[in-house]
């Protein structure tokens, strides 16, 4: 028995720690005993080779262990397919152009530099200038939303 077990008046026998060590060593590689109240026989499975029930999974034994030793083989019980989604809106031909130059003009930077071309004034211009236009045409042309809380008519329908 511990020290704490003796203050707090525990009422328990002390266990023999060696013995139940021992006890233990004794029993290691053996099966261990069926303790009372065990798994019901009524509920074991009994061993199959194969099994294919109309109303449930097919099984396949792996070996005589137990009854957790088989596998469910896949079922196809209808493999989800999305729908097609919705086309792309159509854009115009401002807008193509101007995504165009945002990402044409630092590609064309980059790829003279990658290449080692002499960096003339007029890639310079063409990059930054084709980057800053391109930008300020899709930041211009961006939908204003603000006039949406003046319009009665976009209110709650009851």
């Amino acid at each position: 028995m511990t020290e704490r077990d003796q203050e707090r008046g525990d009422g328990r026998d002390p266990i023999d720690e060696e013995a139940a060590w021992a006890e233990i060593v004794a029993g290691y590689g053996e099966e261990p005993a069926d303790p009372p109240g065990h798994w019901p026989s009524v509920e074991d499975v009994e061993p199959v080779n194969r099994v294919a029930a109309a109303d449930g999974p097919t099984r396949e034994r792996l070996g005589d262990d137990g009854p957790r030793d088989w596998v469910a083989e896949e079922e196809d019980e209808g493999h989800f397919e999305p729908p097609e989604p919705p086309p792309l809106p159509e854009t115009d031909l401002t807008t193509k152009l101007a995504w165009l130059a945002v990402l044409g003009g630092p590609l064309l930077l980059v790829f003279t530099v990658l290449l080692q071309q002499r960096m003339t004034w007029w890639v310079v211009t063409l990059g930054v200038g084709g980057f800053l236009g391109g930008f300020a045409t899709l930041v211009s042309r961006m939908r204003d939303d603000d006039d949406d809380w003046q319009d009665p008519g976009n209110g709650a329908v009851v």
